[in-house]
């Protein structure tokens, strides 16, 4: 069961309202709806201090609510569209692998959950193909009302077209201790970005807090008054005065959604190929020129502080290169 805490912000709202608010936030292309979460309410699969309660009971700052996260996302998925994943024969770069997580260096284009109009060649449809994946968590398995449950140990989330390093849960003690690593920042994520024009600092802060636009919904949007903190660092590799761009190293310290590419382009430097953000069509480029280069945590089984890093792709590669 993945717990949260129920902030101050969040005091004397109902357990429905606080639920939902917190699961959107932290997994946004589920599309979770609130039918969703008040029918896992009522079925227990939702609980307030380890107790079923009804949907509108008010929450107190510091409750602790728990929740199934793998009934929520076979539920939402199949309210979308009444389709569980199936396993699909699909390359999976394995960067590493243990008893406890793999790590994969995903491709560009590919979509890391699938939902509705995704649901054939997502990462997650690779994973179910891939015995080493296929753990006692992590298999599909019989239920009363479902042939296959999934359980996707997916740790944290990469867009369809962000190239790179991703982690991957094989335990359910795995998946809760990567995820409270994410919670509490102690996750380390380094990307490699290039950005238009020329950025004169060597290096830099952008906190900006972040919120989604309420005119698009597949683009985020900086809100000074309702948005959610945002902080990314940076650092320029360098500069090309010639072709007008900037290559950089990029450690977000919060995990929002599209945080890279929304603070560039805020402060005018948007990602090379990033259309939804203004960035610039290059040629030889048919995405954003990023790639999640590196990751760094505490392994869930040894307790020991582990890296691993992921090459540049080709396609940037060949970029840079012209």
């Amino acid at each position: 069961m993945y717990e949260f805490m129920v902030s101050i912000e969040d005091n004397g709202k109902r357990v429905d309202n606080v639920s939902l608010k917190h699961l959107v936030e932290m997994n946004p292309e589920l599309e979770i709806s609130r039918t969703v979460v008040q029918e896992m309410i009522q079925k227990g699969e939702i609980l307030l201090k380890g107790k079923v309660v009804k949907v509108s009971h008010k929450v107190n700052a510091g409750d602790k609510i728990e929740i199934d996260l793998e009934k929520l996302e076979k539920e939402s998925l199949a309210e979308h569209c009444n389709k569980i994943p199936k396993a699909e024969k699909l390359p999976l770069n394995i960067i590493y692998e243990d008893e406890d997580i793999l790590v994969i260096n995903k491709p560009a284009g590919m979509v890391v959950h699938p939902a509705c109009g995704n649901y054939s060649g997502t990462l997650v449809n690779a994973l179910l193909n891939y015995k080493g994946f296929l753990t006692e968590f992590n298999k599909p398995r019989e239920t009363k009302d479902e042939k296959h449950t999934l359980r996707p140990g997916i740790v944290h989330r990469l867009d369809k077209d962000t190239s790179g390093i991703m982690l991957v849960a094989k335990t359910g003690v795995a998946l809760r201790k990567l995820s409270n690593q994410l919670k509490n920042r102690t996750v380390t994520k380094i990307y490699i970005a290039v950005a238009k024009g020329i950025i004169d600092l060597e290096e830099g802060i952008i906190d900006l807090p972040i919120n989604h636009d309420k005119k698009n919904r597949m683009r985020m949007v900086v809100d000074r008054d309702l948005g959610k903190e945002a902080v990314t660092h940076y650092k320029v590799i360098s500069r090309n005065k010639e072709k007008n761009f900037t290559i950089l190293e990029v450690t977000p310290k919060t995990g929002r959604t599209h945080q890279i590419r929304i603070h560039f382009s805020h402060i005018g430097h948007p990602i090379l190929g990033d259309a939804l953000y203004n960035g610039p069509r290059v040629p030889g480029l048919s995405r954003q020129a990023l790639h999640a280069k590196s990751i760094s945590f505490i392994h869930p089984a040894k307790n020991i502080q582990v890296e691993f890093s992921a090459e540049i792709p080709s396609d940037i590669q060949q970029f840079l290169a012209k």
